[in-house]
C-alpha cells in the first residue's frame, strides 16, 4: 500500500529544535495537507521525509519501505518538488522532462498519460528555456518532472508560494486530478484557503503538530462558542475586546474581529457590555470557527504550555 507513516521524528539543529516528536500518516491515495507558517518546521520534516536529510529520532515508513534503510528504493519511489524552483534554467521545457525521464529510465511517451493534463498546458512553449518561464509555467514543468517516473508517493514543499491566485487554484485543481490515479500526495503550504483542498490536513507549528483531521472537522477541536463582531471604529473594538475578561481569544478577520467566549459565558452577557460602550452601527453574529481560528486557538494554548513549563 502507498502508505506514509511518520512516528516520532525530532530533528535538531544544534539548540533549535526544528521537528519535535511529530507522527502523523498519510492513506494511499489521499491528499494530504501539511499547514503552517515560514519556520513551522515543515520543509525540514519533507527534507526527512525524501530521505535528504536523517532525523535525530524517530522513523518513516514509505509503504513497506524505511526512508533511512531503504533510502535507494525510496528515492525512486517518490517525485519531490521542493519549494524553491530547482530545475535546469539554461535547458528547455522539453530537456528538463527528458533529463528527468532518462535518470529514472523512463521516456516522456511511456508517462505521457500520467502529465498530459498538466504538460499539454506548457508544451507551446516547450522549446523555451525553464529559467525564462513564469512562475505558474515553471510550477507546471516541475510538476510533470516530479511525476514523470510514474511515482507512488508525490512529496510537495510549498508548491504554490509566490505563484498568482489563478496558477494556485489551478495546480490544486491539477493534484486533485492525480489523487484519483492511486497516488498519495503530502503538501505543505502556508496559505490556509489551500487547506480546504485536501482530504485530512495537519496544523504545524514551531516543530510540532498542534492538530490533525479533515478540514470540516477540524473547527470542532474549539470548544468554545464563537462571534464575528464589527463596528465603525475597529481599533477601539479590538482594544476593548482584548481586555474584556469573558472573552477568551480576540483576533482581527478582515473586515471584522473574531472572538471567542470563556466557559460559562454567554452571549447576552457580552452583548450587554458591547451595548454600554457605545460602538457604532454594532454588528454581532454566532460564526462557526475557520481553520484561521483554530490554528490561533492552539497557538496560543501551545505558547501558554510553554511558558508555564519554563
Amino acid at each position: 500500500m502507498s502508505e506514509i507513516r511518520i512516528e516520532n521524528i525530532s530533528k535538531n539543529y544544534g539548540k533549535v529544535q526544528a521537528v519535535k516528536n511529530v507522527s502523523f500518516s498519510v492513506k494511499s491515495g489521499e491528499l494530504f495537507g501539511l499547514i503552517g507558517p515560514d519556520g513551522a518546521g515543515k520543509s525540514s520534516l519533507i527534507r526527512i521525509i525524501t530521505s535528504l536529510l536523517l532525523p535525530d529520532s524517530g522513523n518513516i515508513q514509505l509503504g513497506e519501505y524505511d526512508v533511512v534503510k531503504d533510502y535507494k528504493i525510496i528515492r525512486r519511489l517518490i517525485g519531490y518538488m521542493p519549494g524553491k524552483f530547482s530545475l535546469y534554467q539554461d535547458l528547455t521545457v522539453k530537456e528538463n522532462l527528458e533529463f528527468f525521464a532518462t535518470v529514472f529510465g523512463s521516456s516522456i511517451e511511456e508517462n505521457y498519460d500520467l502529465i498530459k493534463d498538466i504538460y499539454h498546458q506548457i508544451e507551446p512553449f516547450k522549446n523555451r528555456r525553464a529559467g525564462k518561464l513564469s512562475g505558474g509555467m515553471k510550477q507546471k514543468l516541475a510538476l510533470s518532472c516530479a511525476l514523470i517516473h510514474k511515482p507512488e508517493f508525490l512529496i510537495l514543499d510549498e508548491p504554490t508560494t509566490g505563484v498568482d491566485a489563478v496558477s494556485r487554484a489551478e495546480f490544486w485543481d491539477m493534484l486533485d486530478r492525480l489523487k484519483s490515479k492511486g497516488i498519495s500526495i503530502l503538501a505543505s503550504t502556508p496559505y490556509m484557503d489551500e487547506a480546504m483542498r485536501c482530504d485530512r490536513i495537519a496544523l504545524m507549528q514551531k516543530g510540532e503538530i498542534l492538530g490533525t483531521n479533515k478540514p470540516s472537522e477540524i473547527s470542532k477541536m474549539i470548544q468554545h462558542d464563537m462571534f464575528g463582531v464589527r463596528a465603525d471604529d475597529m481599533y477601539k473594538l479590538k482594544q476593548f475586546l482584548s481586555k474584556c475578561i469573558d472573552v477568551d481569544a480576540v483576533n482581527l478577520f478582515g473586515q471584522e474581529i473574531h472572538i471567542s467566549l470563556k466557559t460559562g459565558i454567554n452571549e447576552t452577557s457580552i452583548r450587554e457590555k458591547l451595548a454600554l460602550q457605545g460602538f457604532s452601527n454594532l454588528e454581532f453574529r454566532q460564526i462557526e470557527a475557520e481553520i484561521e481560528d483554530v490554528f490561533i486557538h492552539l497557538m496560543t494554548r501551545q505558547a501558554k504550555e510553554v511558558k508555564n513549563d519554563q
